[in-house]
């Protein structure tokens, strides 16, 4: 699928109040401020239309704003967050989506977090994590398979989302993380297992045929590089301080 928009949300001054499992201390606000003007602007040398949304500090989480909504190119699925505190966010989205795409819902007690989703052409993973449950599975198949697409759910496994350890790096090719290396469910795509040390590359971004990935990751980037795929590189650690990666910084459509 070729991207022509995204929508992202400049993080706000109190995102360190965010939810987060990860142990690397307090992100510096204007260094976060920072790598996200580079994100912006990798998106915009991609042929991206990228609209950036004012910070909003009722929403610590908000510059996750891939986890609101679910975009294919037949639907939008504003999606219901797993985590209570980030309920509300979605309502920014709705309204950017609905000129683009008919509107479906993820309604209680489903809950969905767009992390968990991975959309391959017609086939699409969801994960089942903290943030995405069964029934906010069921629901979301049900709106994808009307829509022609076929669905498969799987556990998340460690990270956060799906998307921290499984991303694709083509049309039938995945990168994942080497706890999904032997993942029965991911049989009909091919796999590439990057090492275990450097487990956060798996949260990888690729848009229209080149991938963004996260800087300081030297072992992946040679095996892409080996795959002739080629790579734009961006520093999101203070983004990773939040449990946050490339992906979860923008909707692409």
């Amino acid at each position: 699928m070729t991207f022509t928009h995204a929508i992202a949300r400049r993080p706000a001054m109190n995102a360190g109040d965010g939810l987060t499992s990860a142990s690397f201390g307090a992100p510096d606000p204007e260094r976060m401020l920072a790598q996200h003007r580079d994100y912006i602007g990798i998106l915009e040398s991609l042929d991206l239309q990228v609209t950036v949304l004012d910070p909003d500090e009722k929403f610590p989480d908000g510059c996750f704003v891939e986890d609101t909504a679910v975009v294919t190119p037949e639907v939008a699925v504003i999606t219901r967050p797993g985590a209570a505190s980030r309920r509300g966010e979605e309502a920014a989205i709705e309204p950017l989506l609905a000129g683009h795409r008919p509107i479906a819902r993820i309604v209680a007690p489903g809950s969905v977090d767009g992390g968990d989703i991975l959309v391959m052409g017609e086939q699409v993973l969801i994960g089942l994590s903290t943030r995405t449950n069964e029934e906010g599975a069921r629901q979301l198949t049900g709106i994808l398979q009307a829509c022609g697409m076929q669905c498969i759910s799987l556990a998340a496994g460690d990270g956060l989302h799906l998307k921290s350890s499984i991303n694709g790096i083509g049309d039938n090719r995945l990168l994942v993380t080497q706890e999904f290396s032997e993942c029965a469910q991911l049989s009909g795509f091919e796999r590439v297992v990057i090492p275990a040390d450097e487990s956060y590359a798996g949260n990888s971004l690729w848009v229209n045929g080149r991938v963004i990935m996260p800087a300081g990751f030297p072992a992946t980037r040679e095996i892409m590089d080996e795959l002739d795929i080629e790579i734009l590189e961006t520093q999101v650690s203070e983004f990773r301080k939040m449990d946050g990666g490339l992906t979860c910084l923008s909707i692409r459509f």
